[in-house]
Order: structure tokens, then C-alpha cells, then sequence
């Protein structure tokens, strides 16, 4: 990871935005109902039978809602697709988006290499020039998929067939999803970790374990939707409330990153960013709590929103009307939106750069 990130631990505290809302969180089963969207905002629809709102960072589906961490936000209209634009650091080509990419339907934003996934099926991946470890190169036999998932420097993938791999850095299994998985409905990838959620609400991680990202607390259950974070673990369960764990390193401990906000509830999608998490409730409004040192837990005041991003120390969101809110950190610009950016149904955040998919067509 770059030199600024490993620098910021321990810095900050936790805002949360907005009026804490006791009450069900925007899933789509047992009585608890959807997030509404306007008829011409991105529709969420549901890749599983897991109870879906809008999904959390770091997954990332066609057809569907998703979110990034570092990774996949994406908010997708069944049956659309477009082009990706991104902005942002681009030391690594991570913004120089290929050629003729069309057909695209959801991005990833790994630390500093990008990925994104084709209505066919198909995956593409760029960046990382200087020092590709693997993580832009998508074997051959990565095809018929349905979610991708960019970590630090490596990413997974969910196929149709609901078994999940892996490609790029594998120093500490990262890329190596456990033998014998199998009925995954989604995936999140962040800085050395991986999470995948099954259809029974249980969830599964592999990967580094230094401050305790991978030890899901026993007897974990009913979770909808989950999110990496750059050393911790987030799950939002069918009921709306939260479960984090890991980010044990000291000087961590005190940005509450990876501890969910006392009262926090209602909650329809998390994503968990670097150091900072962003969450929309059920009434589309946004909260975020972790490290604000560039402002990025500064959610502009009654922002109503569809998907969000948290990303290295800045954070995106992707209102119904297809445009999308940037705040935080901007020392690559990557809070300096593209000129007339608009119709966006996907977006995602990495380190210090963007992604969006901007639709083709009506």
C-alpha cells in the first residue's frame, strides 16, 4: 500500500450524519422492505437470495446494487451497461481506462489498479505499471461472472456458478479463496483480506489475519451484506444493525473504524473504506464514522443517496438522479469530479482514485 496510507493509522475520530433512526433496515426479506428508489433512479435488484438493499463496498454486481472497498460501489439498471470513466491518481495508468471498453456494467477500484466487469461475463483489468505483482492480469479462465472485488493488489471474482477466484498477490492467501467454497453470493476484497457471504447468511474470510480481520465471530448469522476494510471486517445483518471486527493494531483502536456507532441502526448498505466507513439508511440519508483527517466522514449535510464508496481518505456517493458527491481528501484530484459527469449507474473508490460507469443509452 502507498506510504501516506500506512502513515494516517490512528488518526481521527467518528462523525456520524444524520438522526439515528431506530428501525428495519432496507433488506428484501422477512417483512423488511427495499430502499426506495425513484422509478428513474437505478433500480436494486437482488443477485441472490440473500436480502439485498444497496450492497456494501467491495462487491460488486450486473444487474444489481454494489459497493467498493477498496473495491466494487456500484448501482446497476437491470439490463444496462456503459463505459467507465475514472479520475484521480493515475500514477500507475490506474485511471487510463482501455480503449473501446464498453459493455460494462460494474468497476472495482483497487489501491492502484482498476478492474471492471462486461455484460458478457468478462473481466478487465489496468494500472499498477511499475510494480504489478498480478493484479492486472485476469487469467483466461475467469469468465462467467457475475461480481468482482479489487483489494490492495490483488482481486477476486464470483462466477455465475457461485464458486469464487482469485488473481494478483497471493503473499498472504488473499488470492487463494478456501478450498471447497462454493454458493457464494457475494464477495468483498480489501488490502490482504477477503470476505464471501453465503446464501445462509454466514460469512467466510481468507487471508491476512494480523489485526484479526478474518476471525468472524462465532455464531455469526442472518448477514445480508458484507464489506472488507483495509485491516477489519464489516456485516450488515437482515435486522439493519451492524457487526465489525478486526483493526486490533493500538493506535487504530482509537478512530473506532472497525466498532459500529452506539444506537446505529436502520442501516440498508455499508462500505468500508481504508480508515473510514460510509453506510446509506433505510431513508437514503448517509452516516460515516473512522479517521476524518481530509474530512472524509464530512457527509454534506441532507445528502440522499443510492450507493456509496469509501475509498483511501475520501469517499463518493451516487445520488438517484445519476450524479454523484465527492468529498475528503483531494491530493490527486481524486474528489474533482470530470466535468459534466452524469447518468452514472456505478461507482467505486480506491486509494486515490475513482471509477464510474456512465450508461449507455437511455
Amino acid at each position: 500500500m502507498a506510504a501516506w496510507r500506512r502513515a494516517r493509522r490512528g488518526l481521527g475520530g467518528f462523525v456520524l450524519a444524520g438522526t439515528l433512526v431506530v428501525a428495519v433496515a432496507g433488506c428484501s426479506s422477512a417483512g423488511v422492505t427495499p430502499v426506495p428508489a425513484p422509478p428513474s433512479s437505478p433500480v436494486v435488484a437482488s443477485p441472490s437470495p440473500v436480502p439485498t438493499a444497496v450492497p456494501s463496498c467491495g462487491c460488486s454486481f450486473p444487474a444489481s446494487a454494489a459497493a467498493t472497498a477498496p473495491s466494487a460501489a456500484a448501482t446497476v439498471r437491470p439490463g444496462q451497461s456503459g463505459t467507465v470513466v475514472a479520475w484521480g491518481d493515475d500514477s500507475q495508468g490506474q485511471t487510463a481506462v482501455p480503449a473501446g471498453l464498453t459493455g460494462v456494467v460494474a468497476v472495482s477500484a483497487g489501491d492502484e489498479f482498476s478492474v471492471a466487469l462486461k455484460s458478457d461475463g468478462t473481466v478487465v483489468a489496468w494500472g499498477a505499471k511499475d510494480a504489478d505483482v498480478g493484479e492486472t492480469h485476469v487469467p483466461a479462465t475467469v469468465k462467467d461472472v457475475k461480481a468482482i472485488s479489487a483489494g490492495g493488489t490483488f482481486a477476486i471474482a464470483l462466477k455465475s456458478d457461485g464458486t469464487v477466484v482469485g488473481w494478483g498477490d497471493n503473499t498472504y492467501g488473499q488470492a487463494a479463496p478456501p478450498s471447497g467454497l462454493k454458493g457464494v453470493v457475494e464477495i468483498s476484497a480489501a488490502n490482504v483480506h477477503a470476505l464471501a457471504l453465503k446464501p445462509d447468511g454466514t460469512v467466510v474470510a481468507w487471508g491476512g489475519d494480523s489485526n484479526g480481520e478474518t476471525d468472524v465471530p462465532a455464531g455469526l448469522k442472518n448477514v445480508a451484506h458484507v464489506s472488507a476494510g483495509y485491516d477489519y471486517s464489516l456485516a450488515l445483518l437482515k435486522d439493519g444493525t451492524m457487526v465489525a471486527w478486526g483493526d486490533k493494531y493500538p493506535t487504530d483502536v482509537a478512530t473506532g473504524v472497525a466498532k459500529v456507532p452506539a444506537g446505529l441502526s436502520g442501516v440498508a448498505s455499508i462500505s468500508a473504506g481504508y480508515f473510514h466507513n460510509l453506510v446509506i439508511k433505510s431513508d437514503l440519508s448517509v452516516a460515516a464514522w473512522g479517521t476524518n483527517q481530509d474530512g472524509e466522514t464530512a457527509v454534506p449535510s441532507g445528502l440522499k443517496a443510492v450507493a456509496v464508496a469509501a475509498g483511501g481518505n475520501f469517499s463518493l456517493a451516487l445520488k438517484s438522479d445519476g450524479t454523484v458527491v465527492a468529498w475528503g481528501g483531494n491530493d490527486s484530484g481524486q474528489t474533482t469530479l470530470p466535468p459534466g459527469l452524469s447518468n452514472v449507474i456505478a461507482i467505486d473508490a480506491g486509494g486515490s482514485h475513482a471509477l464510474a460507469v456512465v450508461a449507455s443509452g437511455p
